[in-house]
């Protein structure tokens, strides 16, 4: 008969104690005190000490009890009045976008970038092509320029990009990701040219008074540049994923999302999981396009266990764009003219809705969890019929399906997400980072309404949080700050009705997160039985005032009881 596992054993010890009050000999690998520990528990919502054995929670409660695991080998970790939350627990970012940040041009504006004027980001594009040796040939590649928020409010144009790089393609990718500006030698690149016709859901610039493109592509006249962009691959690739994944473990994120994964990504991921190099939990999202390739012709399935720590967990659609980019579907027109000087523009969605039908109805029919990418109404609404559709008329089963961003959701959208069993993942983010900018393009309206978390909850919804790295920096701190504050660059308040607790918000990043996944029997709490992935926090989010929230800092990140990352540690990246 096989022994039963030691955490088994330790936590019938545990239980002993609690009924008992004995000491037993079941010492603990680790016990951590010292500080208010807030579990995300609502049956135990505070604590003095957990314990942890083989990587799982065995013990939560008052310091005197939890002390009695305590054994010779026991590592006690004294919290010094810091706080230990659950680990956070990523609501939809991109892994893989590792590799762009260690590679690219940072463009972005203050407070995530250095660029203030065109001068600025054709001078960050410079200095890496200078630090990656680009010769002649090589694209210079640039990510996160915001055009409203540069001196000139505009974007480098695609001549002054030619001025500058005379011998390089260049693709500076704006701050949704949705789409770029090209110089010449891109564009020649990949063909794009005054004959190339503007496809359905996208969109080419055009230069005044001619059909040559001036650089700018949108959306699906971007996405097939987008997925063949050069850049590191193979070994280069796996090292950089392998040391940034840091860039997520001190943010206090104990399990990713890679958002959009093709199937080039999805083979360097495996690869790096089977040597053994990943820390953390990294749930893949392959795209709708690549299920073929992903799947190998069969129906698309989520994996229902970690594999060295990474997993499928469900499929990536597309229904429309980015509403600081202009290209997010509204049933009403902007107030702003469209990206390419659109007049009375209400953005497209990506595909035909009898496209976004048939892809929707090819996740259910496998059984994959479906994640689709929403913003504007119209896209919501997208959604919500091919929904209907892919479950044959009014659907009664709950199939787990999330809308990720759904920031302009309508209140009845929102009453259909709770009667048809969809879970938004919003993001708060935005209200700080483009608040303003959705002021201009929508009205202060519908831009307070953005990410409404509070409505949400109200209708019994549980909406996790996300960042959406590399759109935004990676800073789950900041997110339940946005959450609680809802305020915009300018110092403006966004929606002051949709603002939630620090509880609530911390939840949206932890239980709720995890059971977006469909994880939340092991994760996203502090409980006996859960894993014990944790964060150390500097301060407790719940009790500093609500102002102060993003000056907390992340000391150290537990992955399974073992400590992954910590401040002040030789190679933090701090």
């Amino acid at each position: 008969m096989p022994r039963p596992p030691r955490a088994f054993l330790v936590a019938t010890f545990a239980l002993v104690l609690a009924v008992t009050r004995t000491v037993v000999a079941a010492p603990a690998d680790r016990i951590i005190r010292g500080g208010p520990i807030v579990t995300v528990n609502p049956a135990q919502p505070t604590a003095e000490a957990v314990a942890i054995a083989d990587g799982t929670v065995v013990a939560v409660g008052s310091e005197a009890d939890v002390m009695k695991l305590a054994g010779e080998a026991t590592e006690i970790t004294d919290l010094g009045g810091r706080t230990l939350v659950p680990g956070f627990v990523d609501g939809h970012s991109h892994f893989f976008s590792l590799v762009d940040v260690q590679t690219q041009a940072l463009c972005a504006s203050p407070p995530a970038g250095p660029c203030r004027s065109v001068a600025d980001v054709i001078a960050a594009l410079a200095k890496v092509k200078e630090r990656r040796k680009l010769g002649p040939g090589k694209f210079v590649m640039g990510f996160g320029y915001d055009p409203e928020l540069l001196a000139e409010k505009r974007a480098p144009s695609k001549q002054e990009l030619d001025a500058a790089f005379p011998d390089n393609p260049v693709i500076l990718v704006h701050v949704s990701g949705h789409g770029a500006i090209l110089n010449s030698k891109a564009l020649a690149t990949y063909g794009v040219t005054a004959a190339t016709p503007t496809p359905p859901g996208g969109v080419i610039g055009r230069e005044l008074g001619s059909n040559d493109p001036n650089g700018l592509l949108f959306e699906t006249a971007f996405l097939p540049i987008f997925s063949q962009v050069p850049g590191p691959d193979g070994d280069e690739a796996l090292k950089l994923l392998k040391t940034g994944q840091d860039f997520y473990l001190r943010e206090g994120i104990t399990t990713a999302q890679e958002g959009a994964t093709m199937k080039h990504q999805v083979d360097l991921l495996r690869t790096l999981a089977d040597r053994g190099d990943l820390k953390l939990d990294v749930v893949l999202l392959p795209f709708i396009a690549e299920i073929d390739a992903v799947f190998a012709g069969k129906p698309p399935m989520n994996e229902p266990v970690y594999k060295n720590r990474l997993r499928i967990g469900g499929v990536k659609v597309l229904m429309d764009g980015s509403p600081q980019g202009r290209t997010a579907a509204f049933t009403t027109p902007y107030l702003t003219a469209g990206p390419a000087g659109q007049q009375d523009w209400r953005g497209e969605l990506s595909f035909p809705q009898a496209t976004l039908n048939e892809m929707v109805k090819k996740v259910y029919d496998g059984g994959a969890t479906l994640f689709v990418h929403c913003n504007g109404d119209a896209a919501i609404d997208a959604l919500l019929e091919a929904h209907r559709f892919a479950s044959g008329g009014e659907p009664a089963q709950r199939r787990g399906t999330v809308g990720i961003h759904s920031q302009f959701i309508r209140r009845d959208q929102l009453e259909k997400y709770k009667a048809w069993g969809i879970t938004p993942s919003f993001f708060t983010i935005h209200c700080f980072y483009f608040g303003d900018t959705h002021v201009a393009n929508r009205g202060r309206t519908q831009a307070d309404f953005i990410s409404p978390m509070k409505s949400a909850r109200a209708l019994g919804l549980r909406p996790s949080n996300h960042t959406d790295f590399n759109v935004a920096p990676l800073d789950q701190i900041f997110t339940i700050h946005t959450a609680v504050n809802r305020v915009s660059r300018s110092g403006a308040t966004i929606g002051a009705d949709e603002r939630i607790t620090p509880l609530e918000a911390l939840e949206a990043i932890t239980i709720d997160g995890a059971r977006l996944y469909g994880e939340g029997e092991k994760k996203g709490s502090i409980e006996f039985g859960k894993l014990a992935d944790l964060v150390v926090l500097s301060a407790n989010p719940l009790t500093v005032p609500p102002a102060t929230i993003e000056k907390i800092d992340v000391e150290e990140t537990i992955k399974e009881g073992k400590t992954v990352w910590k401040r002040g540690r030789t190679g933090d990246g701090r």
